[in-house]
């Protein structure tokens, strides 16, 4: 019963990125430094205060990031 979307396509790359994900690839470049989002899947790891922690390749596996996720919830 909410008024809003819940669910939406959003651009990740090129002038009208959504603010969240230019947010995300300021604060975590890819290889070489590079901001933009190659492929589906990459994984931004955010803590709780909303500061990018790290950013996954499209190939990390989420299980791969368990130890991670587990330290900055604790």
């Amino acid at each position: 019963s909410v008024s809003f979307k819940i669910f939406d396509k959003v651009n990740v790359n090129g002038s009208d990125a959504s603010p969240l994900f230019k947010y995300l690839k300021q604060s975590s470049k890819g290889i070489l430094g590079t901001e933009s989002i190659k492929w589906n899947f990459t994984k931004f790891l955010v803590d709780r205060d909303g500061n990018v922690i790290k950013r996954y390749s499209p190939q990390t596996e989420p299980s791969e990031i368990e130890e991670e996720l587990k330290d900055i919830i604790e």
